[in-house]
């Protein structure tokens, strides 16, 4: 544990009037914060509306819990950090911490994915979770490429029996996004929890975001992951 704020910085292909628009426009939340599920919507209104401290003219957005976005312009591109509160203001919070630091790298590579290459498009998701026995990236084949640096185009057998390609869009310590041409150029991002108090066993998590496929197509890409998911982390979740 160290006493320094956590914090995940991106730059993104879009000027800076345009992502603080994406970080304060509900509509525009929805087409990348997190996965489709029945509470998508009041977790965005209380992540991004409620008790949150915001300049517009300093592009800086304090939410709940006192987690800073600090966006700054480049011209036509942006740099987005976002800055953890350190742990020990709330104890509840404290409890999930590690799980509240691996949501904002998701979410925040997200952003970048949708302003970069969907922007103004509405997409779907599937969330996979389950418990962190089993290390996810090498049980869905993906180690492989983990190592490779972020840009790089890969191609490899994924774990459904489908052939998967793309680029890798980012790695973290416990994250890898790769893009997936064949989604109609959508996100996939799995990762792991690490243990906590709050999560002893830590989890393994996988959300799959997809554009422009129809309803059979969807639900084809759906249904075998959730039976992957199923046969790997039975106990597991699935929203």
């Amino acid at each position: 544990m160290t006493d320094e704020p956590f914090f995940v910085e991106v730059v993104i292909s879009a000027p800076v009037e345009e992502v603080w628009e994406a970080l304060r426009d509900t509509e525009q939340i929805r087409r990348w914060h997190g996965w489709h599920c029945d509470e998508l919507d009041k977790e965005i209104e209380v992540i991004y509306h409620q008790n949150v401290v915001e300049s517009a003219a300093e592009y800086r957005l304090d939410v709940q819990g006192g987690d800073r976005f600090e966006l700054t312009g480049l011209g036509d591109r942006t740099r987005l950090r976002l800055t953890r509160a350190p742990r020990g203001g709330n104890p509840e919070w404290d409890a999930y911490y590690d799980d509240i630091t691996e949501g904002w790298t998701t979410f925040v590579h997200q952003l970048r994915f949708a302003l970069e290459r969907h922007r103004g498009a509405d997409r779907r998701t599937v969330y996979l979770s389950g418990p962190g026995g089993e290390p996810v990236l090498r049980t869905a084949g993906f180690a492989a490429v983990a190592g490779l640096a972020p840009g790089s185009p890969y191609e490899l057998d994924g774990p459904t029996g489908e052939r998967l390609r793309g680029e890798v869009w980012f790695r973290s310590a416990h994250q890898l996004g790769l893009t997936v041409a064949g989604w109609g150029d959508g996100l996939l991002v799995a990762g792991r929890t690490p243990a906590s108090p709050a999560n002893p066993e830590g989890g393994a998590m996988m959300v799959l975001t997809a554009y422009g496929l129809d309803d059979e197509a969807f639900a084809a890409l759906e249904s075998r992951w959730r039976a992957w998911r199923a046969r790997h982390f039975p106990a597991g979740s699935a929203a």
